[in-house]
């Protein structure tokens, strides 16, 4: 890496702490529900805040890297939202009351940020001395895109099943229940952590999983490694927001998972067909833009059914 992109990456990361110190430490001292109003404010600011550094970036580095950056950026924010029916659901498996829930996801998506630079470091390696693990990726994304097509509606949680779980319950002991929004107590004089911790490693192992689709989906775009994080980065600052907001709604758009399994396997033959017919990023952004949009709006003109 040249010296001018490790001082951006580390300047980009220094403001990335502020930011999430200035939220969980000054804007969410207290534990409290998050309501839709509050939640759709906090969700325009980081897409505010994404935007302008999608504007900044088209006057440093041009056009291209702009247009780089934001498909990097929708593709990983519309394949969050899958995500976030999946936390959902976990939340409501172990019961977590909504003013801790939060919580959980802050420091669910601070060690999000760690374990995917992580991945996107390995990433950035191994296409530079192995580049047909482009074509691997491709094919990856290709079969995940099948397979979440056909994939079930209903999401199925089952934590005891978590070995990351199992591990941390042979080290430490685990209350069955939650002390307030605290992690760790002390029960004679013993350590104990809180049942919301077990939370916290299910949502990081979950998220984990989902990376493994949304890592190669960005590498399909670009493999410039500041471009890579900086968009994964965003659309995971975001995540939080974007939970409460759309908690809700989430059964409001149930077409959108086949919108994303179309979105995947494009991105998959995009870049294995990139020796032989390289698709424009302007093209690909276009293509990504309608599915998602036909998708959201198939939702509403054709409402899911609930069951009596």
């Amino acid at each position: 890496m040249v010296p001018n992109e490790a001082l951006s990456l580390l300047l980009f990361n220094i403001f990335v702490v502020a930011m999430l110190v200035l939220d969980l430490g000054v804007f969410q001292r207290r534990a409290h529900v998050i309501g839709i109003k509050e939640a759709l404010g906090w969700s325009a600011f980081w897409i505010a805040l994404s935007m302008i550094f999608n504007i900044g970036l088209y006057f440093w580095q041009g056009r291209e890297a702009a247009l780089l950056f934001f498909t990097g950026y929708l593709i990983e924010k519309s394949l969050s939202v899958d995500n976030l029916f999946v936390f959902l659901m976990l939340f409501m498996y172990f019961k977590v009351p909504g003013k801790y829930q939060h919580k959980v996801l802050f420091w669910g998506i601070l060690g999000a940020l760690v374990l995917r630079g992580a991945l996107i470091a390995t990433g950035v390696v191994l296409i530079s001395k192995f580049h047909w693990i482009l074509y691997l990726f491709g094919a990856f994304l290709v079969f995940a895109g099948i397979k979440m097509g056909f994939q079930k509606e209903t999401a199925e949680v089952h934590p005891e099943r978590n070995v990351a779980v199992r591990m941390f319950k042979k080290l430490m002991p685990v209350t069955s229940e939650y002390h307030e929004a605290k992690f760790f107590i002390k029960i004679d004089g013993r350590r104990h952590a809180t049942l919301l911790v077990i939370v916290l490693i299910v949502v990081e192992t979950t998220d984990l999983v989902f990376a493994l689709d949304s890592i190669p989906a960005i590498f399909a775009i670009t493999t410039d490694p500041f471009i890579v994080y900086t968009s994964n980065v965003f659309a995971i600052l975001g995540l939080r927001a974007l939970y409460f907001a759309l908690a809700g709604m989430m059964n409001l758009f149930h077409y959108l998972k086949i919108g994303l399994s179309v979105v995947l396997a494009f991105v998959g033959l995009k870049m294995l067909l990139a020796e032989v017919y390289p698709i424009p990023i302007a093209v690909a952004l276009g293509v990504i833009g309608v599915v998602l949009l036909l998708s959201v709006l198939a939702s509403i003109l054709w409402p899911k059914q609930e069951k009596a």
